[in-house]
């Protein structure tokens, strides 16, 4: 039962995200968590969760890179 509810709850987070992707901010964060719902029971969906938790820290270091960059243009 945990599981059914798991799995209806994880991929109703996807497809929530995903159809939200560029209307609401934040929509990334429900297909993180709908994806780390679905990966206890789908090796593809933790596959899918470490691509994208790489792709997210990945961006937050580019996007501080250059947010200090400009700072110190600034200065």
């Amino acid at each position: 039962m945990k599981r059914m509810i798991r799995m209806i709850l994880g991929a109703g987070l996807v497809l929530f995200g995903l159809l939200t992707f560029f209307i609401l901010p934040g929509s990334i964060l429900t297909i993180a968590i709908g994806l780390m719902l679905l990966s206890f029971d789908f090796p593809l969906a933790r596959r899918w969760l470490k691509l994208s938790q790489r792709s997210m820290s990945h961006s937050a270091r580019k996007l501080d890179s250059y947010l200090l960059a400009r700072k110190h243009r600034r200065n």
